[in-house]
């Protein structure tokens, strides 16, 4: 289950790394954990470590603490201070280290292409599904992998939603900017013929006439 946003305004520290040598957009993979992190009620005073690696060492990190062969999408690596991090009512004197979480975009992308979105996307899933790791979510169990990837399912389409919204909002500022700007540059075109109609003459703008004095 799922707690309210912090609103204090307090926002969480992440890190992210990216050494995989695959360009991927790095902003959107922060804003999906700081968003995961928060509706799950971690503290903001938490911190956060996100690296993104080749094949090789991921496959290293499995072999070494999973003791299983070759690389892995995602693996997540919890700090000892995890239950002061995960409280969001638990006293603290100053950051919490949540954890790591190591992605693998090489191994992701073929995932991607299975599940027929892109990289970005897939990215963003194993994200989320290393977030809830680090909070102690697992699938081992059906009942377990049930509960996790439901939790998932339902952080990862919340944040697109609002995702969604924000850049629908940022597009209709836009046009009513442009369309602000667009008005203003029609009213100066209008005055500044308005007052060239009005210059031609004398300088007062006053144009002779032949009813003056003969």
């Amino acid at each position: 289950m799922s707690l309210p946003p912090h609103t204090d305004g307090t926002t969480m520290s992440i890190e992210i790394a990216n050494e995989s040598g695959v360009d991927v957009a790095e902003g959107p993979i922060v804003e999906v954990a700081r968003y995961a992190l928060d509706r799950m009620g971690v503290s903001p005073l938490a911190e956060l470590s996100i690296m993104l690696v080749e094949l090789e060492p991921m496959a290293e990190l499995h072999e070494r603490w999973l003791e299983e062969p070759g690389p892995t999408d995602v693996m997540s690596f919890p700090m000892d201070e995890y239950d002061s991090a995960r409280r969001p009512d638990a006293p603290s004197s100053g950051p919490a280290l949540l954890g790591d979480i190591v992605l693998c975009p090489a191994f992701a992308a073929d995932q991607a292409l299975a599940a027929g979105h892109d990289l970005d996307d897939e990215l963003h899933l194993l994200t989320v599904h290393g977030v809830l790791h680090l909070l102690g979510y697992d699938h081992a169990e059906p009942d377990e992998e049930r509960a996790m990837f439901g939790l998932q399912a339902e952080l990862l389409a919340d944040w697109r939603t609002q995702r969604a919204e924000a850049e629908r909002a940022t597009r209709e500022r836009e046009a009513a900017a442009a369309r602000s700007a667009r008005e203003r540059a029609k009213d100066d075109r209008l005055l500044g013929t308005v007052g060239l109609a009005g210059s031609e003459g004398d300088p007062d703008g006053r144009t002779e006439s032949g009813s003056g004095p003969q």
